[in-house]
């Protein structure tokens, strides 16, 4: 079979060393206690080499590059409708995986953030990820409260997924090479099943309290809650990157029953 060549518009980046790749694989621990695992753009199959190997769960691939689904078609005939060329960030998991499930990835670079908020939109079903992104958003997810690298992801997904840096991955290990460093994260669904708070205003609450990040919160929420609601808690003197995730918490719920005394 020819192989598929990278394109840059897709952010394509294939990894050569198979010890990374045995290493990426071996991290998926099968927390949450799933049966199927989604690999998002394959490539030409290091990873997936490895994964169909596994007797612990089912490997389902997708791909949205028409040359590597082609490829991929050729390696693996006994996948059949596990093998999906399509896009990730449209695709409607529900109607490929009933229940829970995993995913794993050396995952484009250029469309880091778009995957993780759809995992974040899926957190009830996406149990545990295993990814490689760009080191500087690898250690953004990771950060915690106080640098200036920990925002708007590093708390949603902190929210709801422990999240472990695992290793550094250097750009000699990919055809074509990319200009950065690489880094392997790993994502475990937390056991909360709803955040202690009113949800959706939390995400407000998060990203408005970001989004002006250079402000205190007294006056980066002004869109939120009406300044004289607010109080004399010292949180609201504070700016967005100095709160963890159950500072956040404790905020949504001050703001909502600020609003309820109204």
């Amino acid at each position: 079979m020819s192989l598929v060549k990278a394109k840059k518009h897709l952010g394509q980046h294939f990894l050569t060393d198979k010890n990374i790749a045995e290493k990426i694989v071996n991290s998926l621990q099968g927390a949450g206690d799933y049966g199927q695992v989604l690999e998002v753009g394959p490539g030409m199959g290091i990873l997936s080499d490895i994964l169909l190997q596994q007797k612990d769960y089912q490997t389902y691939l997708i791909d949205i590059d028409t040359e590597s689904f082609n490829f991929l078609q050729k390696k693996y005939p006994q996948l059949g409708d596990k093998l999906i060329n399509g896009d990730f960030l449209q695709l409607n998991f529900r109607d490929v995986f009933p229940g829970k499930f995993g995913i794993i990835g050396n995952f484009p670079y250029n469309i880091s953030s778009q995957i993780l908020f759809k995992i974040l939109d899926n957190r009830d079903q996406v149990v545990e990820v295993v990814g490689m992104f760009q080191k500087e958003v690898a250690q953004r997810c990771a950060e915690k409260p106080g640098s200036k690298e920990y925002g708007i992801l590093s708390v949603f997904l902190q929210a709801y997924y422990k999240v472990e840096y695992l290793f550094t991955v250097k750009a000699g290990v990919f055809n074509p090479p990319p200009k950065v460093l690489s880094a392997v994260i790993r994502l475990t669904r937390n056991n909360v099943g709803q955040l202690d708070c009113d949800e959706k205003l939390f995400w407000q609450v998060v990203k408005a309290g970001f989004n002006q990040r250079r402000k205190t919160l007294r006056n980066a929420l002004a869109s939120l809650v009406n300044k004289d609601q607010m109080g004399d808690d010292p949180v609201f003197d504070l700016r967005a990157e100095r709160l963890s995730v159950a500072d956040f918490i404790r905020l949504t719920n001050l703001i909502a029953n600020s609003r309820s005394e109204v």
